[in-house]
């Protein structure tokens, strides 16, 4: 197959739809869709997306020199693996998404939306998703990681969201997100319409959100600092022991509310140039908006994508507290 990224840009199905290596056997699903099987047996299945936001490009490019390598023999295969491109559309023209948010829409909640490109790549995302995971035997382990950057500059860079589940999150998966050198993992505490939620709830996935820095065009991105997480995917995907953690513990938060929007009249009481992750003191008044207001409830807070231009009804910032390292294990 000729690249990835590269043919899913221009929107062509390649010649060649099959094919294998030494190691592994490969098949492309359709657009933006790849799927590898290692010969030998495997224990576990991940799911790699990015790009459910057209315009964050960095893990897209990170995800595509994977499978070079991987179609090339350079990279160990030792779990089953599908690749995902989310927005081919918004990719091409390097935009967030062409009508709605895609990561909205993920748990059937595409049907709240008007029709669109959007919602028929979602609805072909989650299909694709749950195909994947269902050719698996019962015991086999289920990953998924939807990669992302994002918008605003972050105090803390990179960090990953795991969605609301009430079963725990396993060791495995908590070991891997501490080897890729993230900064902080943020625990939700309601469903929600994201790409790793659905793979959660309904597929029983172990699954995180990744953010991974600032979102730039394609050919502007400085994988150096992926290193950490290229290095965490890689010994998953090839079965290696992880690499070890470098830099200060990962911190821990959840969300302790959602700001909603629900008028015109909203108004974010904060610089428009807020990074994710600034604290906030108790007392501190964040919004307010017709009959409601918001004051921060505990000691500290810190805030997470605040965005004011968001549509009534909508979420415009997250706030959240810090909890204990060990709250998860």
């Amino acid at each position: 197959m000729n690249d990835f990224l590269a043919l899913t840009l221009s929107g062509e199905a390649p010649t060649v739809t099959r094919g294998e290596n030494d190691s592994l056997r490969w098949r492309w699903l359709g657009e933006g869709l790849v799927e590898l099987t290692p010969k030998a047996a495997w224990r576990q299945s991940l799911a790699l997306s990015a790009g459910v936001h057209g315009n964050e490009t960095a893990p897209i490019e990170l995800l595509n020199n994977v499978l070079n390598d991987l179609l090339a023999g350079r990279q160990p295969l030792a779990v089953r693996l599908l690749l995902a491109l989310g927005n081919p559309a918004a990719m091409r023209l390097g935009k967030r998404y062409l009508h709605s948010d895609m990561n909205r829409m993920f748990g059937g909640r595409h049907q709240q939306f008007a029709v669109s490109g959007e919602t028929m790549r979602a609805q072909q995302l989650e299909q694709a998703l749950t195909a994947f995971f269902a050719a698996d035997a019962p015991q086999v382990e289920r990953y998924h990681y939807d990669l992302h950057t994002a918008i605003r500059e972050s105090k803390l860079p990179r960090f990953g969201l795991l969605p609301y589940q009430q079963r725990p999150y396993g060791r495995p998966l908590l070991a891997c997100l501490a080897a890729a050198g993230l900064d902080a993992l943020v625990v939700h505490q309601a469903p929600g319409g994201t790409f790793s939620h659905f793979s959660s709830e309904h597929l029983q996935a172990a699954s995180c959100t990744l953010e991974l820095g600032k979102a730039w065009p394609f050919g502007h991105n400085d994988l150096n600092q992926f290193v950490a997480i290229d290095r965490a995917l890689r010994s998953q995907l090839s079965g290696a022991p992880l690499p070890p953690r470098d830099g200060e513990p990962l911190r821990l938060f959840r969300v302790a509310c959602s700001l909603i929007k629900h008028s015109e009249a909203f108004r974010l009481h904060l610089a428009g140039d807020t990074a994710n992750f600034t604290r906030f003191e108790r007392g501190t008044l964040l919004c307010e908006q017709p009959g409601e207001s918001y004051r921060v409830r505990h000691d500290s807070e810190w805030i997470l994508f605040p965005n004011p231009g968001v549509a009534p009804g909508l979420r415009a910032g997250l706030m959240l507290i810090e909890i204990a390292p060990d709250s998860l294990r």
